[in-house]
């Protein structure tokens, strides 16, 4: 039931019939009614005034009355500076009710046959999952929980960036100065461990780039020269070559680095359906480079390295190939994408990359566009903002990130802290307790990043996040248990059949929220932007609590009313606990 789609016909009729002109849905422009105004929804009369002659409030009086004629739905009407505010009937909203309760598919859509790919994380071999990552995932994640809710076949996939001259980094200074140390003799979580000999690369490197100055180098050329670079560099050549003792001593740090994210994935609660790793996918890529050569859409220069020129599309010339046949991001991403469309020939293919890399999937879209591919059309850059701290912009290399795993245990940590300062862990067992501080904690990371659009930065703010008021995780996940703990008290009674006739305005706002979820999970789905639905639950938490503050419901003077509000609090924890799925984020049934 959605009150645009059952009061459109009956605006387009009163069109029809007061000014003999056809107008159709696209014409019709309903919109809630303003807070300090009477009604349930309005309609934006202005557009008629061409057909009437008069003016909009005598249009929109002439409409009111013919809607009130013949909508059994609309019960009365008031009009605004030319805005029709229409009150809808309580046999509307009871019947709604009554109607989408224990409808499990509510908010839900049918197949609409399209295959969906969702590439996310992107995770290098050289060090742990950070603070950035986590705003990536997070919305990788519920992006595909979205657009599976309406109707899409989804299938989510993890890029591995598993080579390049970055991971030769880490092997290097693992071999010079790691003495034989593991991540089990040094009690170290492997992606930790191998992540601290990439931070060690990096100070060698800067040290020696002074020494090479203090010789009388200059900066520009020191900082391509140093010795450990050139070792970096000379890996990487070993390691596309295949030599042996390198793939080996690849495949071993590799190992402890994967073993590390499964346990971070675990605790972020994501998954994946397919695994690329960059170590396979460049072998496709240089392939397709090659059939770009053969069809000219390629060029070579003179050094050996491979170019697309783009200036045809305001662009530059593109690097597909180094001039000593390694390989290059762009490489990778050719191979990638068509290995996806190999397996699951997908009509859209998103991926969720930060907005940095803007200019590169601009790139990537036009070569395989040039190249003929059928799966170039699809592509979606999912672009999002950096995260950033207090203290400034982190820094992989220089060992100034926030790691995953350290911020996952903070945010629990003063999740705990908190919960039991406010009094909310309740009689909890040892167990339950550390479940629901789990669930606080990460509901309250989750949804501090996701809350805000895709598109904007964040500064992130542990202690804001885990707040019981406002727009937080926590709040929305306190206002279900506190709805829980109501409908527990009120046990398994009989409620009244009969409808209830005094729907008050709070409760009616808390029904009109309720009503447009299922629009809001659509606009979430066709703008990949789990912040609507984010604050929209939001809205719903806020406006159920004001609810709930000002009318009675166990102590409810009248059974009906009592019924009413039990029903009406039911749906409403229906509808958080599903948004927040959406969200990726549980919801504690008791607090």
């Amino acid at each position: 039931m959605n009150l645009d789609s059952t009061l459109q016909p009956f605006v387009i009729q009163s069109i029809k019939d007061l000014y003999n002109i056809e107008i159709n849905g696209s014409d019709v422009s309903i919109i809630d009614t303003k807070k300090e105004f009477e009604g349930d929804v309005t309609l934006v009369c202005f557009p008629y005034t061409k057909f009437s002659g008069k003016s909009p409030s005598e249009t929109a009086e002439e409409i009111g009355e013919s809607i009130l004629q013949n909508a059994r739905e609309v019960i009365s009407y008031n009009v605004e500076q030319g805005f029709l505010n229409l009150i809808i009937s309580n046999d509307f909203w009871n019947h709604f009710l009554d109607e989408n309760l224990n409808n499990e598919e509510y908010g839900f859509s049918t197949s609409n046959g399209s295959t969906i790919v969702i590439e996310y994380c992107a995770p290098n071999t050289n060090k742990p999952l950070h603070l950035g990552h986590m705003r990536n995932v997070f919305l990788g994640w519920s992006v595909y929980q979205i657009l599976k809710a309406t109707g899409n076949k989804v299938f989510k996939a993890n890029m591995i960036n598993d080579k390049g001259i970055h991971i030769c980094k880490s092997m290097i200074a693992w071999k010079k100065f790691g003495n034989g140390e593991t991540p089990e003799s040094t009690g170290t979580k492997g992606d930790h461990f191998v992540g601290k000999y990439y931070v060690l690369f990096d100070k060698v490197y800067k040290e020696e780039i002074a020494k090479l100055v203090k010789q009388g180098a200059t900066e520009k050329d020191a900082a391509t020269q140093t010795p450990i670079l050139l070792e970096a560099k000379k890996m990487l050549i070993q390691w596309e070559a295949g030599d042996k003792e390198t793939v080996e001593l690849w495949k071993k740090m590799n190992g402890w680095v994967y073993d590390g994210f499964e346990e971070t994935y675990v605790n972020l609660g994501i998954n994946f359906d397919k695994e690329y790793f960059e170590s396979n996918t460049y072998l496709e890529g240089k392939k397709i480079v090659v059939e770009g050569l053969e069809q000219n859409i390629f060029f070579k220069k003179s050094d050996g390295s491979v170019w697309i020129d783009l200036k045809d599309k305001n662009l530059d010339e593109k690097l597909l190939m180094r001039e000593d046949g390694t390989s290059v991001y762009m490489t990778q991403d050719l191979g990638t994408a068509q290995l996806k469309f190999d397996d699951y020939s997908m009509g859209k293919s998103i991926y969720v990359v930060g907005n940095e890399q803007e200019y590169h999937f601009q790139v990537l879209k036009i070569i395989l566009q040039k190249l003929g591919k059928k799966h170039a059309d699809g592509i979606h850059h999912l672009s999002y903002g950096m995260v950033d701290l207090p203290s400034g912009k982190m820094k992989s290399r220089e060992g100034t990130v926030v790691d995953a795993d350290d911020l996952m245990l903070e945010m629990v940590e003063t999740a705990e802290k908190l919960t039991k300062e406010l009094g909310k862990a309740g009689d909890l067992d040892e167990k339950s307790a550390k479940e629901l501080f789990n669930t606080i904690g990460m509901g309250a990371l989750k949804f501090f990043l996701l809350k805000i659009d895709p598109k904007r930065g964040i500064l992130f703010d542990p202690a804001a996040s885990v707040d019981f008021q406002g727009n937080t995780g926590p709040f929305i996940q306190y206002t279900h248990a506190r709805i829980r703990s109501v409908l527990a008290r009120a046990g398994e009674e009989t409620l009244s059949p009969d409808a209830y006739d005094n729907i008050n305005k709070l409760e009616k706002e808390v029904l009109l929220q309720i009503l447009h979820y299922p629009d809001v999970v659509l606009e979430a789905a066709d703008k990949y932007d789990p912040s609507v639905v984010a604050n929209y639950v939001y809205e719903l938490a806020r406006l159920y609590n004001k609810f709930y503050a000002d009318s009675p419901i166990l102590k409810a003077p009248e059974e009906t009313a009592r019924a009413f509000r039990l029903k009406l609090s039911d749906f409403t924890s229906k509808i958080i606990k599903r948004a927040m799925f959406l969200l990726g984020i549980n919801v504690p049934e008791r607090m």
